[in-house]
């Protein structure tokens, strides 16, 4: 009996993670036994196979197909190595600039040092280095990415490559019935993560007027057209009245997420609103006042309240950010942060970051790593000051923060986000004192209070005795 690979599964070895399959438009590589792995390596139209549980086992998973003898898989499903370490992702700024003057962002119009751009014949060559590192997906983001002037044509290459498009980052202003159609025809079908900042208050946050008009129609647009939508709020002194009926609008217009984030204390941000700034206490406290009304309310969107807390209407369901280990036994040589681990950030001058939530803070404060003008994907993927930041696992970080390490609550948060960390202390291994808030505060209980009758996914015992 001959066997292929399925066309939609392709099987990849990476440095130190040798056996893996990875699905097509899923990012993520899925690890595989020895005992498999060669199993599905002999499954090439070629080697007369004889039926057994392995092999059953593989077709009902669907990951093989029964064939005709020289019916030979794929090329892109064909086993490939790559030398470099595996990142499955990558966050492509592929423009700083931007076509907003938003109050609080770095990237805003009036603002210089990111107003870099990626030329076409750069990012082309970036791709084609992607794709030989093993990069599966893309999130495009800027700036507006929609601004450069080869967006589609940037988005047109990724696919001729076989990787894919998982989300792109935008305010909306360019979105329009073409652009979704050539979305459409090519295959691209991401999440839209669009920022609205509240009914009767966007225009004035992102500092343009008909903003708000022009953004709810891009949403409408993109649900109508079949593509899912988040909508990324930031929450601040101002805009606080206007949550409900703006999570009312967004629900209306199909949105299936909407993610609320709190300002964050940015120079420019202060600059221009003044003590606008929420702290992390009030935060926590407004977004509870705000979930207790939404759990009632028979809106079905779900919410992501940004570093806290989860809550999916349709299941009547909750998950707790600040619960990275629900058994408080962490694992030492987990990586500090699983998304830096798994996506590469790139920013609009070339530079790589952990993540692009660092790119403003490392251009405001002169802090460079390896660049991609100066050096190949490939090279930085395999060593150097970025592998050796987004490889820093918790021991790491224990040895370094011995603040969190000695903590009893380090167990189950890991000492936070790394990106927060950085912004409340000025240190990469600084501690994210939104976590330290919420377990030496009793926010926990809080939490599990304001969402009774709805599951909690993320249970702790010590902490509901606390």
């Amino acid at each position: 009996m001959y066997y292929r690979i399925c066309d939609n599964i392709a099987l990849r070895s990476w440095k130190f993670i040798p056996r893996t399959y990875i699905v097509k438009n899923d990012w993520l590589a899925k690890g595989l036994s020895k005992e498999v792995f060669d199993m599905l390596l002999l499954c090439d139209g070629e080697h007369d196979l004889t039926p057994n549980a392995m092999t059953a086992s593989l077709e009902k998973q669907r990951l093989i197909v029964r064939c005709a003898k020289g019916e030979r898989p794929s090329d892109w499903s064909m086993h490939k190595t790559y030398e470099n370490r595996y990142f499955a992702k990558m966050n492509f700024m592929i423009t700083g600039k931007c076509n907003f003057n938003c109050l609080h962002c770095f990237n805003a119009a009036d603002n210089a040092p990111l107003m870099t751009e990626w030329s076409f014949d750069d990012a082309v060559k970036l791709l084609d280095q992607a794709r030989d590192c093993g990069i599966q997906a893309f999130t495009i983001t800027g700036g507006e990415p929609m601004a450069h002037p080869r967006f589609m044509d940037i988005i047109r290459e990724i696919y001729k490559r076989n990787m894919f498009v998982d989300e792109i980052n935008t305010n909306g202003w360019y979105i329009t019935q073409e652009i979704l159609d050539q979305l459409t025809q090519i295959g691209c079908n991401p999440l839209m993560k669009i920022s609205f900042d509240g009914i009767g208050f966007h225009d004035w946050m992102r500092k343009r007027e008909g903003a708000e008009e022009r953004t709810l129609d891009a949403i409408r647009l993109c649900t109508e057209n079949g593509f899912k939508v988040m909508a990324q709020t930031q929450v601040n002194r101002r805009n606080l009245e206007s949550l409900i009926p703006t999570a009312e609008r967004l629900n209306s217009l199909g949105v299936s997420k909407i993610r609320l984030i709190r300002t964050s204390e940015a120079p420019r941000w202060a600059e221009n609103a003044p003590d606008s700034c929420l702290t992390i206490e009030e935060y926590y406290d407004t977004m509870l006042d705000f979930l207790s009304e939404y759990k009632d309310s028979g809106m079905n969107m779900d919410i992501e309240i940004w570093e806290f807390m989860m809550a999916f209407p349709r299941t009547k369901s909750f998950q707790l950010c600040a619960i990275i280990c629900r058994s408080g036994h962490i694992k030492y040589t987990d990586p500090k942060c699983k998304a830096t681990r798994t996506m590469i950030g790139v920013t609009s001058s070339g530079m790589v970051v952990p993540c692009l939530q660092f790119s403003g803070y490392y251009e405001e404060h002169g802090i460079k790593m390896e660049n991609l003008h100066e050096m190949s994907l490939q090279e930085i993927l395999s060593g150097g000051e970025y592998m050796s930041e987004v490889c820093t696992n918790l021991y790491k970080f224990s040895k370094a923060n011995t603040k969190c390490a000695e903590c009893k609550y380090f167990g189950w948060c890991t000492g936070g986000c790394p990106a927060l960390g950085l912004l409340f202390t000025g240190d990469r291994r600084g501690s994210d004192l939104s976590k330290c808030v919420f377990y030496k505060n009793g926010w926990y209980k809080k939490c599990v209070q304001t969402m009774e009758g709805w599951r909690n996914l993320t249970p702790v015992e010590e902490l509901e005795k606390q």
